[in-house]
């Protein structure tokens, strides 16, 4: 099957591979095409990848083949492989595609020995061509491949799947309707599982999690509290493999008829089928894809007769490799043994299947402890997407906790002015798909009166450090203190990414994808694209790599004009292929003279006769769901850690004082002094043809798949 996001790893893979003077072949109709030759084996060109970023499937076709699997179809393969002298493969697929590939490395000395025996090539071609490397990609919306994060299409999917929420709501909420979604998942509940809890579903259902006797009471007393309290839509997720305590299918119209036997409800089932494969890759697949096909390609030149085949992978924000039979092994063995192995092997799966069932379904009054601790949610600084879900997720962990929640209005200054109010479990209700801060925000910070908060942002960050430090003045400020980062860009010490940062880069890359359909017509033309983020470049930078640009200026990479005028000189030299089309991406602070402007007037200036330009600034559109899994902490109020960041670093969620936190900080340029993402920078300039150095030891190493313990798996990646 093919999966969004399929292209961006083919385009890395070609130019990372012309990049290092390699030949690079494509093969279409995959392992068909590679039984056939002819012209289904093709040597491809710098352009030909040229304008696939954003295009859905793979431009080099894909197809399941019966021939490949006998030994007579893969001699054949072998044999067209060697008359164009290639070694090397680099396969992108799911477990069963991988598993063809090791076979086929495994008997690639025989088959070569048996091509001689029939004359088809002489010794020196066996001698020559002895053995065959091989290196995996995992292309699956399921994320169902042990030893990655994520699989490439997985996020292009879940995005699918949410666009389809959203428009349902609207349509729902006017008549009152309850929705049966159903979406793709035979074996694996991955997709049901993330975009119900990223949308607020009343209920899922998935293979993994068979649920209990009575689930049809359960569900309908839930449905039925739900509308009693004036909620007008119900959402019911359901993947295609979900199964009761039964081993029986739980099918999308069975859940349909119970609701409208029982309830009465006005009820309609949507399934969305291969719609989830298609579309515009979303932003995470084509930085996740580009940066596994440049580490396949290295894999590859690093390869040895006694290197295993391997999958190169993501865990966390590292590029590791993993021996490819082992991750198949692995699978195979999940699907027999189900749920323990979920807990063993798909590290973040169990965490999120607690967390949804931990903010959607609320206990009884009398159930929940009582405590003393009183808590109070609020927003600090600019709005973000995704700060709604992160208070909607606050506020229910902490009532089911027992204790009291409160609201504070218009951040600070609406503390100042005592705008407090008691916040409960419905109050929430639907926020996660709203984009902004409900609560309010203010940027400005001026009140010194505080009780226990749970703040997100930058500013609200700093906000943090001055309570801790006026601690020893102001007894009142001796209360646990949590921030939670939530800001387009990603610019909190302490934490790899924010939230808002991700849907502001996919906005940020839809525009760019706009902007250039719109040029499609046009030849020789350059945009200048200006993206918000303060001095912080990661916008810029992660949006010209999810974009394909040819250049991003950013503060942290100070730049003059004589890098300004290479730019122009290689737009210059661009114009002259097939490819006559230039995007620029500019951080609005990257340099105080060096204006948005000023580079589109140089452009203008220096292009005269070779290309015109056209600016664009993007401005608040980027301030448009990522959804943070909030975890509760006791911790002593006159301490250092009790005023914490909560961040991920790599794939674990952590608490971090924010008075440790103080060296890392750049306070004059509101940045970390260190940022992960800035190791990626070569990566966007060798893809878009420029000379420059890549640093291999940041590059995967060889890893073993390891079985994790369920503690390992509460500190799981979302």
């Amino acid at each position: 099957n093919t999966h969004t996001g399929m292209n961006a790893a083919v385009r890395a893979v070609v130019r990372m591979g012309i990049y290092v003077k390699a030949k690079v072949y494509f093969v279409y109709e995959g392992y068909q095409g590679m039984v056939d030759g002819g012209d289904n084996i093709v040597e491809v060109s710098w352009e030909s990848v040229s304008s696939i970023l954003q295009v859905g499937g793979t431009v080099i076709g894909s197809a399941r083949c019966k021939s490949f699997r006998t030994r007579e179809g893969r001699l054949q393969a072998a044999y067209n492989l060697v008359q164009r002298g290639i070694t090397n493969l680099c396969v992108i697929g799911g477990d069963g595609s991988l598993t063809g590939a090791n076979l086929f490395r495994e008997e690639w000395s025989g088959l070569l020995e048996e091509l001689a025996q029939k004359g088809k090539i002489d010794e020196e071609a066996v001698k020559k061509y002895a053995y065959l490397n091989i290196v995996g990609m995992v292309g699956s919306i399921d994320n169902d491949f042990c030893g990655t994060d994520m699989t490439i299409g997985t996020d292009s999917a879940l995005h699918r799947i949410i666009e389809v929420v959203d428009a349902i709501m609207t349509t729902a909420q006017s008549h009152q309707r309850t929705f049966v979604l159903e979406v793709m998942g035979r074996h694996c509940g991955y997709l049901a599982l993330v975009s119900a809890l990223a949308c607020g579903a009343d209920w899922v259902f998935i293979p993994e999690y068979p649920p209990e006797e009575g689930w049809e009471d359960s569900m309908c007393v839930k449905l039925s509290e739900n509308r009693a309290r004036k909620k007008r839509l119900n959402i019911i997720i359901v993947a295609e493999g979900a199964i009761d305590c039964h081993n029986k299918p739980i099918t999308s119209e069975k859940v349909k008829d119970l609701v409208v036997q029982r309830l009465g409800f006005d009820t309609r089932v949507t399934i969305l089928g291969h719609v989830q494969r298609g579309g515009t890759p979303s932003a995470f697949d084509r930085i996740l894809a580009s940066r596994m096909g440049v580490e396949a390609v290295l894999a590859l030149l690093e390869a040895t007769p006694a290197t295993p085949a391997c999958v190169v992978s993501l865990s966390g924000n590292q590029a590791v490799r993993l021996p490819l039979m082992e991750c198949v092994q692995m699978v195979i063995e999940k699907f027999t043994i189900l749920l323990m192995l979920v807990t063993y092997l798909f590290r973040s799966f169990e965490n999120n299947l607690n967390t949804y069932k931990l903010l959607s379904h609320k206990k009884p009054d009398a159930e929940l402890p009582k405590t003393n601790f009183n808590v109070a949610v609020l927003n600090v600084g600019a709005p973000a997407a995704g700060m709604n879900a992160a208070v909607r997720a606050a506020v229910r962990v902490g009532i089911t906790e027992g204790h009291k929640m409160f609201a504070v209005i218009d951040g600070f200054e609406g503390f100042a002015r005592g705008k407090i109010k008691e916040i409960s479990w419905g109050d929430v209700g639907g926020w996660t798909g709203q984009g902004g801060s409900i609560l309010g925000t203010k940027r400005n910070p001026k009140t010194r009166n505080v009780s226990l908060i749970l703040v997100p942002l930058l500013q609200a960050y700093e906000s943090c450090l001055q309570l801790h430090e006026a601690r020893s003045r102001f007894e009142e400020f001796c209360v646990p203190i949590c921030v939670l980062p939530a800001t387009i860009s990603n610019n909190v010490p302490g934490t790899d990414f924010s939230i808002g940062a991700d849907t502001a880069l996919n906005a940020i890359v839809e525009t760019c994808d706009r902007i250039k359909q719109s040029a499609s017509g046009t030849k020789r033309r350059v945009f200048i694209i200006e993206t918000m983020g303060g001095y912080c470049g990661y916008l810029a930078n992660m949006g010209a790599l999810a974009a394909g640009a040819d250049a991003a200026y950013i503060f942290e990479e100070q730049f003059d004009i004589r890098e300004l005028q290479a730019n122009v000189e290689h737009l210059t030299e661009k114009m002259k292929t097939s490819i006559q089309r230039g995007l620029v991406l500019r951080n609005e602070n990257c340099n105080e003279n060096y204006t948005t402007d000023f580079i589109y007037q140089l452009y203008s200036e220096e292009g005269k006769g070779v290309f015109d330009c056209r600016k664009n600034v993007l401005g608040h559109m980027q301030q448009v769901k990522m959804t943070l899994k909030l975890q509760t902490r006791k911790v002593f109020a006159n301490t250092d850690d009790s005023v914490c960041l909560l961040g991920m670093r790599r794939r674990n969620l952590v608490f971090q004082p924010v008075a440790e936190l103080k060296t890392e900080t750049d306070f004059v340029h509101r940045i970390p002094k260190e940022q992960w993402w800035l190791k990626l920078r070569p990566l966007m300039k060798i893809l878009a043809k420029y000379k420059t150095s890549y640093d291999v030891s940041d590059s995967g190493q060889l890893e073993h798949v390891a079985m994790h313990s369920p503690k390992e798996a509460e500190t799981g990646a979302i």
